[in-house]
This record gives C-alpha cells, sequence and structure tokens, in this order.
C-alpha cells in the first residue's frame, strides 16, 4: 500500500514540476510601451499638476497643492509662478 501512495505522489510531483516549467517557458504578454511627448516629459507645470490631483486622484485642493509641493521637491514639477 505504501508503494502505491509513494508513486502516486510521484506522479503528483512530477505533473506539478512539468507545469511549471511549461507555465514559465510562455513569453509573458508585456504592455506597449508609450513614447512620451514633448509634453509629458518632467517637470511638468505646476498648475497642470494641482488640476489632474484634483479631477484625477480626487485630492481636496489644499491636498493637491501640498502634494504638488512635494514633487517639487523632487524636481517632477516646476515651481509655481509667483
Amino acid at each position: 500500500m505504501s508503494i502505491a501512495l509513494a508513486a502516486a505522489a510521484a506522479a503528483v510531483c512530477a505533473t506539478v514540476t512539468s507545469t511549471a516549467a511549461a507555465q514559465s517557458a510562455v513569453p509573458e504578454h508585456r504592455a506597449q510601451v508609450r513614447v512620451p511627448g514633448p509634453g509629458d516629459q518632467p517637470p511638468f507645470r505646476y498648475a497642470d499638476c494641482v488640476k489632474l490631483a484634483v479631477e484625477q486622484r480626487h485630492e481636496s485642493p489644499s491636498y493637491a497643492k501640498w502634494h504638488c509641493d512635494q514633487l517639487v521637491k523632487k524636481g517632477w514639477v516646476k515651481p509655481p509662478k509667483a
């Protein structure tokens, strides 16, 4: 009885490892890389940063200003004009 159980366990292990090997051999579908245009590269405009933060990320205007100020410090956004 234990020999039959060992043979069944070996067969299951062989099936699992061959399935895993087959899955790793299949190439992944990769997302297409979008080539950025001239306006799509940092540093972005401060007004655009605040506008997108409020509209797309649903941030409050005060939080959007704070968020964009943090991005100014990192160099991703141009400082606001006085």
